[in-house]
């Protein structure tokens, strides 16, 4: 395996820009809660690893449906329905609270509307999504490094958990605590 599979990501560095992206990724999976049905153990509302990023399961909306995927190979958020629609968001140096209102108004004019409790959870003293806009950093560099060590880690979880016969949970990530977990 290369070295480049595992690149650095030093958290001094990096800090203000996973900061950002732990609260949009709160803004997509506020959207997964909302719609998602529920399922033990909220494996139903977490993200997944893809070949370019994070992405929720496929969210019911009406007859429709829909998934969200952080892309950070071409820095974008994308949402694309069943029915062959796609839009996306530039994944670029933005408020949070900018973040939120945008994706609301991509998912209104994409007849997708959605209401969430605009709220962090798992933080020290969330601030409301609609009014923080402490955090607004967003570096490709380190987003599409964080992504890559996902990718690894997904891998050595994923066959880690292959060898077990039990109940066992996908490999997904939380939004909430900003982590990769499988159990």
């Amino acid at each position: 395996m290369s070295k480049d599979a595992w690149p650095p990501l030093p958290l001094e560095a990096w800090k203000d820009t996973y900061a950002t992206l732990h609260m949009w990724s709160q803004v997509v999976g506020k959207v997964a809660v909302a719609l998602a049905p529920p399922v033990n153990h909220c494996w139903g509302i977490a993200l997944h690893v893809t070949a370019r990023g994070l992405a929720t399961p496929l969210l019911p909306h009406g007859e429709r449906a829909f998934t969200m995927e952080f892309d950070f190979v071409d820095d974008l958020l994308v949402v694309r329905t069943t029915d062959g629609v796609a839009r996306s968001l530039r994944l670029e140096p933005r408020s949070v609270a900018a973040f939120h209102r945008d994706v609301m108004a991509l998912l209104r004019e994409m007849s997708l509307p959605v209401e969430i409790w605009p709220v962090p959870v798992e933080t020290p003293d969330p601030i409301p999504f609609e009014q923080d806009e402490q955090h607004h950093s967003y570096d490709h560099e380190f987003a599409h490094r964080f992504w890559q060590i996902l990718v690894q880690v997904q891998r050595v979880f994923a066959l880690c958990r292959s060898g077990f016969t039990g109940k066992c949970s996908p490999v997904h990530f939380f939004w909430g605590s900003f982590d990769l977990a499988v159990t």
